[in-house]
C-alpha cells in the first residue's frame, strides 16, 4: 500500500496537546496498519478535512480523527454521517465503544482501545463502497 501523505497533516498533529497528540497519533498507526492488511487497496490518501487529519481510499469512505477543547477528556474516530457504518458498528458491537450519534466512535483518554473491533470498524470504512450494499457491510454481529 502506498501513503499519499500531505506535509500539513504533521502541523496539525503539532498543534494538539501532548497527551492529546500521543492518542491521536496511535489512531493514525491502527488506521495505517490496518490499511495495509486490505488487499487490492493500493493507495491511501492522508490529507486534512475541515482541518482534521483524514484518510481517504478510492473504494472507501473518509476516516477523519480529531480532539476538540471543548471536550478535553475525549477524542473521537469521525466516519461520514450519511453511511451506514457507525449504524452497522452498533449492531456488531453495541456497548463495546461509546459512539457521538452516527458519526463517531468516542474514546475517554483513560480509555484502553479494543483493537481488534476498533480495527475491523477500520476496515468496513475503507472497503465501505465495495460492501455498502450487503447487509452489516458483509460482517457478522459478535
Amino acid at each position: 500500500m502506498k501513503l499519499i501523505e500531505n506535509p500539513e497533516v504533521e502541523k496539525v498533529f503539532d498543534k494538539y496537546p501532548e497527551k492529546v497528540q500521543r492518542k491521536l497519533i496511535r489512531l493514525r498507526k491502527i488506521i495505517l496498519e490496518t490499511a495495509e492488511g486490505i488487499d487490492g487497496l493500493n493507495d491511501l490518501e492522508e490529507t486534512l478535512k475541515w482541518g482534521e487529519p483524514s484518510y481517504l481510499t478510492k473504494k472507501g469512505s473518509t476516516i477523519r480523527i480529531d480532539w476538540k477543547k471543548s471536550k478535553p477528556d475525549q477524542y473521537a474516530i469521525y466516519f461520514k454521517c450519511t453511511s451506514k457504518l457507525i449504524e452497522t458498528f452498533k449492531i456488531i458491537y453495541g456497548d463495546v465503544f461509546t459512539y457521538e450519534g452516527n458519526r463517531a466512535i468516542v474514546f475517554k483518554m483513560k480509555d484502553k482501545i479494543p483493537l481488534a473491533a476498533l480495527k475491523h470498524c477500520i476496515s468496513l470504512a475503507l472497503n465501505y463502497h465495495k460492501i455498502k450494499h450487503m447487509p452489516l457491510l458483509g460482517a457478522t454481529k459478535k
